[in-house]
């Protein structure tokens, strides 16, 4: 296993250094869209702490993340009105990793509807803003 990158994209956009549509933040946690969703409502989870993937991340980081998870998916699920939600967490190239920080894929699902392909091809910003803006609506609803 390589060695954690800091200029990975992921840190990049934790650094500020590219833009995303971002729906929450916490202390160790962020949560935006992803640019490339395999559903509408297509969200990401990552802790701001850089670790490559689950095989190197420190427990107590991991403990706090998948509470955010967890706080995303059920924001997803109201939000966009899903039946239910997939949750992916990929390792290393060969376990389909592409972006080497680690981060959950929240996505939401509906009976009858297949997924997109992975990484597949850029989603329309506007939709994804305001899909965005549902997930937001559903958070603030949590609290």
């Amino acid at each position: 296993m390589s060695a954690y990158d800091p200029n990975n994209i992921f840190a990049k956009i934790l650094r500020g250094e590219i833009p995303c549509e971002k729906v929450f933040e916490d202390e160790n946690t962020v949560a935006f869209m992803d640019v490339m969703p395999r559903a509408a409502g297509h969200v990401l989870v990552l802790p701001k702490a850089g670790a490559r993937n689950l095989l190197d991340i420190p427990q107590d980081t991991l403990a706090t993340l998948i509470v955010s998870v967890q706080k995303i998916a059920r924001a997803v699920k109201a939000g966009m009105e899903a039946d239910g939600i997939t949750v992916h967490q990929f390792n290393e190239p060969a376990g389909g990793q592409t972006v080497f920080h680690i981060h959950f894929h929240v996505i939401p699902r509906w009976e009858g509807a297949s997924l997109g392909h992975h990484a597949a091809r850029m989603g329309d910003m506007a939709e994804i803003r305001r899909h965005a803006e549902k997930i937001r609506a559903a958070l603030a609803a949590q609290s």
